[in-house]
């Protein structure tokens, strides 16, 4: 089987680099310089006309959105436990997967690209503001779902993997976090995690060849 995960550093393809490395699946990464519109390429189109990452291409399927390619991984690997076994828990992780993606994402998107989102002059801080004020609620919910826990399940699940790219996108959008202690130990505990540091350690190397 031929497993390819299309990648740009610091979106949320990091997401199936970590899931797939818990899985010790083998893949090959094909990472996308978004600057130079790598994504916007007449190849990368014909895969993924919504130019974004990550894609995962399965012997030359493609498939997109991070919570259908949560779910596959989940299902090829079920020994890496990616997903809880109750049905009823497995559920509510990928209602949070859900939530990651169309619940706290977007607003993380506003914040990242004010200008997309908002052509009115001098409305930038408003715009920012209030998607802070959706994050904060968000993370406000986290904070209680982890109260007196490591992860959000009995186990390391993908949501997890989804909820750790969340927090790092806010704190390097400068957002105050130090209300939410929860998340923030959930944050640090998921960088001692092995697929995590090589995720890291793999985005500085293509950071430095794209620069």
């Amino acid at each position: 089987m031929d497993v390819q995960l299309y990648y740009a550093p610091i979106t949320c393809a990091l997401v199936p680099y970590i899931t797939l490395t818990e899985a010790k699946a083998e893949f090959v990464v094909r990472p996308l310089d978004f600057r130079a519109g790598q994504n916007r390429a007449d190849e990368y189109m014909k895969l993924n006309p919504k130019h974004k990452v990550p894609l995962l291409l399965v012997d030359g399927q493609p498939l997109s959105e991070n919570v259908a390619i949560q779910l596959w991984i989940a299902r090829r690997f079920p020994e890496a436990r990616l997903l809880p076994a109750d049905p009823w828990q497995e559920l509510k992780a990928v209602s949070m997967l859900a939530w990651c993606a169309s619940g706290i994402h977007p607003y993380l998107s506003r914040i990242n690209r004010l200008s997309q989102v908002c052509d009115v002059a001098d409305t930038e801080e408003s715009v920012r503001r209030l998607a802070a004020d959706f994050l904060y609620e968000a993370f406000g919910i986290a904070e209680d779902l982890l109260a007196g826990r490591d992860y959000f399940f009995d186990h390391f699940t993908a949501a997890d993997a989804h909820f750790f790219w969340c927090v790092r996108r806010s704190m390097q959008f400068e957002l105050d976090l130090s209300t939410f202690p929860n998340c923030r130990a959930h944050f640090a505990r998921m960088q001692t995690r092995a697929s995590v540091q090589k995720l890291l350690a793999y985005e500085k190397e293509v950071q430095a060849g794209f620069a």
